[in-house]
């Protein structure tokens, strides 16, 4: 049974995607906490290219690598990838209020569904602010 999060964000589709796909926003956004960051991002934007990035405890306690495979590509519309033997999507959806960002993925078995959704949605929602506050956007 697949997880589902989502957010709407407040800007125009190709900030909203660029921020998604480029390293070095990625590097910005992609924590579920504040005492995580995300050291190092790599993307190959293309069908059958790879991303991976480091995530590491504040603390230097623990670090690990999310890495795929880019399965599918549309620019400003959608990705999907997939990580092991799991699989994701991420959907761009233009809205009157923004672009709805919504992520589907396969859950793994270590940790409760529960766990992986708010973990999930708490990088998206990070994803979310960033873009806001790169753009001018002055509202949660």
């Amino acid at each position: 049974m697949a997880i589902t999060v989502e957010t709407t964000v407040s800007a125009p589709i190709d900030a909203v995607w660029q921020a998604y796909t480029t390293p070095d926003d990625i590097k910005e956004w992609n924590a579920a906490s504040d005492d995580w960051h995300t050291t190092s991002a790599e993307v190959d934007l293309r069908v059958g290219g790879q991303f991976s990035s480091r995530m590491e405890a504040r603390d230097g306690s623990f670090g690990f690598d999310f890495a795929g495979t880019y399965t599918k590509i549309i620019t400003n519309e959608l990705l999907e990838y997939s990580f092991g033997e799991r699989m994701a999507k991420v959907e761009f959806i233009p809205t009157p209020d923004g672009v709805t960002t919504r992520v589907t993925f396969d859950p793994e078995s270590t940790h409760s569904l529960e766990q992986q959704r708010a973990g999930w949605q708490a990088i998206l929602d990070r994803f979310r602010l960033h873009v806001h506050s790169k753009h001018g956007v002055h509202r949660a």
